[in-house]
């Protein structure tokens, strides 16, 4: 191997992609670390997924920021592999390249109605209130006075939440500015939830039930008669913490008055959506009431009664998991929405492990666990890409320098975020925040965004 650095291309700078860069530069080889990514800003979800609301989750970002000050590291904003740079001249001009882009889209439910204007994907409504600029004009339409969110898991509690939350709960967080004058002056009186199994299935962590003891504009709402167990259920919650501590939340919720604050959250357990009904837009949804049942390996699985039920909406949130893109040039297994792997070392078709390549994060394994799941997933790639580069398997001395790659995208006439030009675009929404006492005020625009990162 010859005296140069070893040179790696990380795609995707949420949390796998900042480990993954981090992990790459504490170990004991000279290597220079570029960490692409198609938003002028980085953080992935942290800055982009997590809840306004939970400002504690976002301090992660703070272990971010010391990676990004190491010697090699160069983040590489507004670059989009694909249309700014190939995935095959990326594999020319580094050593290695990890695909650390998470999971970009969300998954269907594969219904009549699902594409009717007011049926929009829970994962949209997010990056929209978290102030993405690709949904900084998302047509979300809160005048009617009935939302309902389809899933169980945390995304779908927390979309609930912030439908319901009062204007000065969202202005104590770093919440769109669009996104918090919209929802304090929507007509929405009811966000109704639906799951499709049971409560001791729910896939929410206690901590969000817990939230919703606490609004302070809505009455949390769940019925009793929902909380009683099947067998099956009762018979596999003993020993499953997550399960008995959700169970315990959501009693307490079950006892609570109804004191006719403004707005209702309701938790709805065993029923499914099986059509959107509208003219030219949401008007209603149509559930039918489930059953569980244990399968034969004990599985319990929710089996449809045929009792239907109609309810009058004019919004429709799909939460029902995310799902990850393919990239042009990178092998992807269509059925289970990741780029094709073993243990996070890229393979073709053939299942023949492709040179150089790798990934980590929910586009390596799906869209599960939280962010120190994605921390042990890549720092396991990154220890595969080692060892490759230990036994000889990547022999280093990359086609180009990093002035090489920066000439390229110039050339092309790519405007670069780099590390300086994030830090200013941070200067600017943190001294906005300041001044309006709140964490921070986002630019939301890509024009904003690029204008601050000049400046």
């Amino acid at each position: 191997m010859n005296s140069a650095p070893f040179r790696v291309a990380v795609v995707g700078s949420g949390p796998a992609g900042f480990y993954a860069a981090g992990h790459l530069l504490a170990a004991d080889l000279a290597v220079e670390v570029d960490l692409f990514e198609r938003l002028p800003t980085p953080w992935g979800l942290v800055r982009l997924g997590v809840a306004p609301d939970h400002p504690k989750i976002k301090t992660v970002s703070k272990a971010f920021e010391k990676i990004a000050a190491k010697p090699g590291f160069r983040f590489l904003g507004n670059v989009e592999i694909g249309r700014d740079i190939s995935s095959a001249e990326l594999a020319g001009l580094y050593d290695a390249v990890v695909y650390t882009v998470g999971a970009q889209t969300d998954r269907r439910l594969g219904i009549p109605g699902e594409d009717l204007p007011g049926s929009i994907p829970a994962t949209a409504l997010v990056a929209w209130y978290n102030g993405h600029p690709d949904f900084a004009d998302l047509d979300v339409d809160l005048s009617g006075e009935r939302a309902v969110v389809i899933g169980a898991g945390n995304v779908a509690i927390d979309v609930a939440r912030m439908l319901v939350l009062t204007e000065e709960e969202l202005r104590a967080t770093d919440t769109a500015d669009a996104a918090i004058e919209a929802i304090a002056g929507a007509g929405l009186r009811e966000v109704v939830m639906l799951a499709r199994r049971g409560p001791a299935q729910a896939a929410f962590t206690t901590p969000e039930v817990i939230e919703l003891q606490e609004l302070a504009g809505a009455d949390a709402i769940v019925d009793p008669a929902e909380l009683v167990l099947d067998a099956a259920s009762a018979a596999a919650v003993p020993g499953d913490t997550n399960a008995e501590r959700n169970l315990d939340a959501l009693a307490t919720i079950a006892a609570m008055p109804v004191t006719g604050k403004p707005r209702r959250l309701q938790v709805r357990f065993c029923v499914s959506p099986v059509e959107i009904l509208g003219d030219g837009k949401v008007e209603a949804i149509v559930i039918e009431h489930n059953r569980l049942e244990a399968d034969e390996q004990g599985r319990i699985q929710a089996v449809p009664t045929g009792e239907r039920e109609t309810i009058p909406c004019s919004l429709v949130l799909r939460s029902v998991g995310y799902r990850g893109i393919a990239i042009a040039g990178v092998p992807f297994d269509e059925r289970a929405g990741t780029i094709a792997n073993r243990d996070g070392r890229i393979v073709d078709a053939d299942g023949v492990v492709v040179p150089g390549a790798y990934c980590a994060g929910w586009i390596k394994r799906g869209p599960s666990g939280v962010i120190g799941t994605n921390k042990k997933c890549a720092t396991g790639t990154v220890d595969g890409l080692l060892a490759d580069v230990a036994e000889g398997r990547l022999a280093g001395g990359a086609a180009a320098s990093a002035e090489r790659v920066s000439a390229l995208l110039a050339e092309r006439g790519v405007e670069v975020v780099t590390n300086k030009g994030w830090a200013a675009i941070d200067a600017v929404e943190l001294a906005r925040g300041t001044e309006q006492g709140r964490p921070r005020v986002k630019l939301t625009r890509w024009d904003e965004l690029l204008a601050a990162a000049r400046g």
